[in-house]
């Protein structure tokens, strides 16, 4: 397997996070993401990913190359390939809230605010970039921390790890990157922390990735 990412996008840590629950060895290719206007612009990854965003993962099977996009993607085919450690609760319902509160995240609150956006809005709007984040992020966690209070214990539903764990972590960073006070959220950021505790988490962070760029 190969995963093409870049070190601080939230979607390509979500995959790692996944990657690192269920043990599975990937080489990891980087894919900067401002440098030089974007190495996802580059003819060569856009043939990967005509959308032109990380993460890109590329599993060979049978003699033939698979290439899927798209994070929830990516983590549903790694569900169904790989079962064991589960990221999805045995109880159907339980099962729909963690695809639930990972959607929240995945589609609700981080398109908001990723490069591309961002960028747009500072170099189009001439607005700040940071300031919009911020009040998108500060919105959705509004909603994600009371929708998660009604199945937290330990993680975000019960007391297993789920794909909204996987999601929620690296918004988190994210969060605290523009200013968002995340401990203002006490259910999500008590997740948070019960969640730095797990080797995977821990192998996954951006800031122990080889292409990890030191704080400016």
């Amino acid at each position: 397997m190969r995963l093409y990412g870049f070190w601080r996008s939230s979607a390509t840590w979500r995959v790692r996070i996944a990657l690192a629950h269920k043990g599975l060895e990937y080489e990891y290719i980087p894919v900067h993401l401002t440098r030089e206007g974007g190495e996802q612009h580059r003819p060569e990854f856009r043939a990967l990913n005509p959308m032109r965003h990380v993460p890109v993962l590329e599993v060979e099977e049978a003699g033939r190359v698979h290439r899927l996009a798209e994070s929830m993607a990516i983590l549903e085919f790694l569900e169904e390939t790989h079962p064991s450690p589960p990221l999805l609760p045995e109880d159907r319902w339980m099962r729909a809230r963690a695809r639930q509160l990972a959607l929240l995240v995945v589609s609700g609150i981080q398109p908001l605010q990723n490069t591309k956006v961002q960028t747009w809005v500072r170099e189009t709007l001439g607005a700040d970039e940071k300031a919009w984040a911020k009040h998108w992020i500060a919105l959705g966690f509004d909603a994600l921390e009371e929708v998660t209070r009604e199945t937290a214990r330990t993680f975000s539903v019960g007391d297993q790890v789920s794909i909204a764990d996987v999601c929620l972590v690296p918004q988190c960073h994210m969060a605290a990157r523009v200013g968002v006070d995340v401990s203002c959220y006490p259910t999500l950021h008590a997740i948070e922390r019960a969640c730095a505790t797990l080797p995977a988490f821990i192998a996954a962070h951006a800031d122990r990735q080889s292409d990890a760029e030191p704080a400016r």
